[in-house]
Order: structure tokens, then sequence, then C-alpha cells
């Protein structure tokens, strides 16, 4: 019975090592993960996300011609909803016409007293010419007058009939002087006329204008279509109570659904990677499961910082293969840029890559029983793999973290990389296959 019992007790103890063991093997497998290197064709793409908008639209424009009037922002009143379908001519928007409607009450005014000007100075030119042509025919009498007592003296003495000479001479000369004064009345008037006139017309013409521009308050759909807010300098759609600048006056747009786009931003680190011409896949948050292709046809030359991030960016235009009627302005798109296509490559995760302070990369690849930390070559990379270019093999096992204790080993060096290392460092004393480990950084 005892026999037995320590039989019993003997393979339950086996059996507790075995199973310690199985636990402790689980245990680090799960802390150290494995991975394989892989081989095949390597897509290297750019994700990034957009927004999509018509390729080409109608604006809806406010007042164009407020600067005129030394009017630099406008406030929307009241929109209609997004998304609304109308026709042309229909109502789209109402501005604040306040800070106008002031200014043309003044040039109301103006007018007013322009055409009680040109009144006023009519009427006096008027009487002034009337007056001019009464003294023409009274001065006119007088010579006549003059003459008829210059011709009754012929019988007087001479002296009388000097001093009648002399009085028709005087009269003579006085409607002359009328005459010219009279034409010289007339001239004045009619330029005081024409001043008063041209006056007139300018302030006319500005107050016609003005009103033109008070109707354009209401602001209305040029042409039919799907309305589509504009956006503003934050990047957000402009709502009632925004303001729209007189630079770019436009509330709205009418997109052309026929022919779409994707607006993308791409950063100023993989810019260099994008070309016109390349090929883009497509996903729609809206519409997870529909797939899209198209092509980016721009590239900005110039980078720009978006609201709320400190990094660089260029915008990057990507066209729509096709139509497709489900298509809307606005919607979220997924991009993947195709930069380059690799046939054939080796390629492990970006997990795996580690550096050191002199620009050596490394990965802790599994040499049979053994974890060695292996420089390697790095070609193409894309979102979430590395091209390997020299120093692993297909099927190589690498790990995906840090494996425990070996922060500090010697990284084993490439020979072809050692050997320009070493003309490189020729009089500096470090001629070692292996170098000692700095601190590593992913």
């Amino acid at each position: 019975m005892k026999r037995k019992l320590i039989i019993a007790a003997g393979i339950l103890g086996v059996l507790l090592v075995g199973y310690l063991m199985v636990r402790g093997d689980e245990g680090s497998e799960a802390q150290d993960i494995l991975t394989s290197v892989r081989s095949g064709k390597f897509r290297v793409e750019i994700e990034t996300t957009g927004e999509l908008e018509a390729k080409n639209s109608v604006k809806i424009l406010g007042p164009q011609s407020l600067r005129n009037f030394q009017i630099w922002q406008v406030t929307i009143q009241s929109i209609i909803d997004e998304g609304t379908v109308v026709k042309k001519g229909d109502w789209v928007a109402t501005l604040d016409r306040s800070e106008f409607q002031n200014k043309f009450t003044a040039k109301q005014i103006e007018l007013d007293k322009a055409v009680s000007k040109f009144n006023q100075t009519q009427l006096d030119t008027t009487l002034q010419m009337r007056q001019s042509r009464d003294e023409l025919i009274n001065l006119h009498y007088s010579v006549e007058e003059k003459e008829i007592l210059l011709e009754q003296s012929k019988f007087e003495p001479p002296a009388t009939i000097k001093q009648r000479e002399i009085d028709l001479d005087k009269a003579k000369r006085a409607y002359d002087q009328a005459i010219e004064n009279n034409k010289i009345k007339k001239k004045q008037n009619i330029e005081k006329m024409r001043e008063v006139d041209a006056e007139l017309r300018k302030v006319k013409s500005e107050f016609e204008s003005m009103t033109k521009v008070l109707e354009s308050f209401n602001v209305t759909a040029p042409e039919a279509g799907m309305v589509i807010y504009e956006k503003g300098w934050d990047g957000k759609p402009i709502k009632a109570g925004s303001q729209i600048q007189m630079w770019e006056p436009t509330v709205a747009t009418l997109p052309d659904l026929t022919k779409m786009q994707s607006k993308t931003y791409v950063n100023e680190v993989d810019v260099r990677k994008v070309k016109i011409g390349q090929s883009v896949d497509i996903g729609l948050d809206a519409y997870p499961d529909k797939k899209l292709k198209g092509m980016v046809t721009k590239v900005a030359n110039v980078g720009e910082q978006r609201p709320n991030s400190d990094a660089k960016v260029f915008e990057v235009s990507v066209e729509i293969a096709g139509t497709d009627a489900t298509l809307r302005p606005s919607m979220t798109t997924s991009n993947k840029i195709v930069a380059s296509v690799l046939d054939s490559a080796l390629y492990i995760p970006l997990e795996c890559l580690h550096s050191q302070a002199d620009s050596i990369t490394y990965v802790y690849r599994k040499k049979g029983l053994k974890t060695i930390k292996q420089e390697i070559i790095v070609g193409e990379t894309n979102a979430n793999d590395a091209v390997i270019l020299s120093g692993l093999n297909t099927n190589d096992k690498v790990y995906l973290s840090i494996p425990p204790g070996l922060e500090e080993e010697d990284i084993e060096l490439l020979p072809e990389m050692n050997g320009k290392r070493k003309k490189k460092e020729a009089g500096s004393g470090q001629t070692d296959n292996k170098i000692a480990a700095q601190p590593v950084s992913k």
C-alpha cells in the first residue's frame, strides 16, 4: 500500500513539475512575441484621412462691392439648411444690412441735397438771365431815346447838339457792354448748371448702385443644385451668425456631384513620396463596404499649419474615378496613396526595429536557442512594415518587443557595413566587429 502511495505521489510530482514548466514557457512566449520575416509584394502606402468635395461648383455670393463703401465683413442673419435642393432664383440667405443701411440713408440725404442744389441753381440762373435780358431791352430803348433827342436837337445850339451826341454815345456803349456781360453771364450759368448736374448725376448713380447692393443682401441661388455651406478660415462651415469677408463673399456653393474629389493633407515627411498620377485606394466612413479608386491630381508646393496642430502639412487633391450617386460633399474618406510597389521584398513590422545614437538599426533575432541583436539595413517603409535590404532572411524569427535582459548586449554588425566603418574610422582605434550597445529607442 505504501509503495502504491509513493508511486502515485511521484507521478503527481512529475505532472506538477511538467505543468509548471509548460506554464512558464507559455508565460515567456506571451511576454516575448516573435514574428517571421515575410516575403512578397510590398506596397509603399501613405494613409491619410480626407473630405469629399465637388471638383467643380458654382459659388453663391453675397454683395461683391461693399468694399467700395468701406464695409469689410457682413454677418449672416439666416441661411437655408445645408443639403437643401434649390432652383435658380430661390432664397438662400439673408445678410445683416444695418451698417450698409446707415450709409444708404446718408447717401439718400446727400441725393436730396444735390437735387435741391440743382433746382436752386437752375432757378438762380433763370432769374439772372431774365434780369440780364430786361436790362438789354431797357438799354436798347435808352439808345433809341438818345437818337430821337439828337434828331430833335439839330436846330439847337451847337453845345446842346454836342451834349446829345455824347449822351447817345454813352447809351450805345452801355448797351454794347450789357450785350457782352449777358454773353459772359450766360456762359457762367451754363457752367454752373453743368457742375451741379454732374454732381447730381454722380450722387444719383451712387444711390442707384447702393439700391441694387441693398437688394443683394437677400442672397439667391444663381443656378439649381444642392446647397453646401462654405467653410471659414478655421475650416468650419459658416452658419447663421457667422461673418463673411468682402474679399471672398461666398456664402455657399452649388457643387457638381458628377465629379468628386477628396481633399486631404500629407505631412512634410511623406509628401516627397507623393506624385501626381499615383493611384489611391479610397474608403468611406459612411459606407464601410464601398471601395473607390482615385488618382492624385494636385500636390501643394507650399505647406500650411492646420488648426489645432503644430505639424506642417501639404494639401493633396485626389480625384474619384467614375460617378457615384451616393457620394456627398463633406463625407470623410480614408485614403491610401500608393507611392510605389515592390514586386518582391523581405519585410517585418515596424515594431521590430530599434536604433541607437550612431544610426545603427537592429532587431532582436532568434538564433537557435539564443537571441542576438542583429544589425539590418532598412529600405522602404509604409504605415506598418519596413523592407529589409540586408541582415535577415525569409522566415527568420524576430521579436516585436525587447526581450528582458538583452538591452546591454553587443550588436552583431553586418560584414559589408563593418568594412565601410573601418575605412571611415581608420585612426580612431575602433575596429571591433561588435559595438557596445547604447540606450535604444523604437
